[in-house]
């Protein structure tokens, strides 16, 4: 009776990519698309009012994010929504002087 093994991926740590974008970007990108849609599509101008900008969208996310961490917008949309101060350590709020010495004891 032998050991089982399985074959793993050598990086199992790469993010995952669906034509050259993250997931959460291919997300916003077919979410504009469908928004845009169903809001232009009627229109005489579908391709300048649907397309065109969905485009730009993917243009901008695909060139814009080259050289930036894993979820990036994720990160940033977080930051910019809490208000507020980042602090290492929270405000003390039982605080006193140190003693000092006094030489005249």
């Amino acid at each position: 009776m032998g050991l089982k093994t399985t074959s793993v991926a050598k990086c199992l740590d790469k993010r995952l990519l669906l034509f050259g974008f993250e997931v959460m970007d291919v997300l916003a990108i077919f979410l504009t698309l469908s928004i845009l849609n169903l809001v232009f599509g009627q229109t005489p101008f579908k391709i300048v009012f649907v397309w065109i900008p969905t485009a730009a969208l993917a243009a901008v996310l695909h060139f814009g994010k080259k050289g930036k961490p894993d979820n990036y917008l994720v990160h940033w949309l977080r930051f910019q929504m809490k208000p507020g101060t980042y602090k290492a350590f929270p405000d003390a709020s039982d605080w006193a002087s140190p003693p000092t010495f006094r030489g005249d004891l």
